[in-house]
């Protein structure tokens, strides 16, 4: 097993991103893939390391970028973007769409095989790619933020929505839970919503230490039962290329 990983650069409104393409270039072509948004920090550690382990288990996977120049900005930076992105789905749907593409695009790619996942933001970002109707098989969103500003464009999910967050997740109040079961409901989507007992924001980040920001801090109990959720809907809209990926995914401790 070779793990290689490539930069690969897109444009969107005249605007350079680049993300990164995680491959075992041993294991040939026509597998699925899966687009990987990073959380609110960028495209750092955290994201790279989820699409190395999807490549390690068969996947393709993109790692992207919606900042842009494939960086994790300061925070000064960083905020206004962020906050620019969620003011303007369509900007954040045409980012995402992109970079989808990139990923179908690739030779070792299955295009009728792909999943979009993504944490916090980057769940956010991967649930509006679903809504714009992009051809998604599965949708993963990891203690992101469930409101939308076009809950009726549910009705252009194609493919099965996981969100998975945690009970005392300060920024999804019940409210946002209601919200989303009614939208994806309506829809007519296969969706399913996990919540996590005494779990809040940030569990699958282990650079979030508990005593910092309320409501946020790692959570390894969570992170490993979220990711094994995952794994189980890509194996269910996937021929999964490792049928023991659950297995892999429990060895490291995940």
């Amino acid at each position: 097993m070779a793990i290689t990983s490539s930069d690969i650069e897109y444009h969107v409104a005249g605007v350079r991103y680049a993300g990164l393409l995680y491959d075992d270039d041993q294991r040939g072509h026509d597998r699925p893939g899966v687009l990987v948004a990073p959380a609110a920090m960028g495209l750092g550690p955290n994201a790279k390391a989820v699409a190395h382990r999807l490549a390690e288990l068969g996947y393709v996977a993109f790692a992207m970028d919606y900042y842009g120049d494939g960086a994790s900005p300061p925070h000064d930076v960083r905020a206004p973007r962020l906050n620019a992105l969620r003011a303007d789905v369509d900007k954040a749907r045409a980012i995402g769409l992109e970079a989808l593409r990139v990923l179908t695009s690739r030779p070792q790619t299955d295009p009728d095989r792909v999943a979009a996942i993504g944490h916090c933001y980057g769940g956010a970002l991967a649930l509006e790619l679903a809504r714009a109707g992009a051809d998604l098989k599965a949708v993963v969103a990891f203690h992101a933020e469930l409101a939308t500003p076009r809950p009726k464009d549910a009705q252009a999910i194609r493919g099965k929505v996981l969100a998975i967050i945690g009970s005392e997740d300060p920024l999804v109040p019940r409210a946002d839970r209601t919200a989303f079961e009614q939208e994806m409901t309506d829809g007519g989507i296969d969706w399913r919503l996990y919540v996590l007992g005494g779990v809040g924001h940030s569990y699958t980040n282990p650079s979030v230490l508990p005593g910092g920001e309320p409501g946020m801090a790692y959570n390894a109990a969570a992170d490993r039962r979220s990711w094994i959720a995952m794994l189980d809907l890509l194996r269910e809209v996937f021929d999964d290329p490792s049928r023991n990926a659950g297995d892999v995914a429990l060895s490291r401790g995940r």
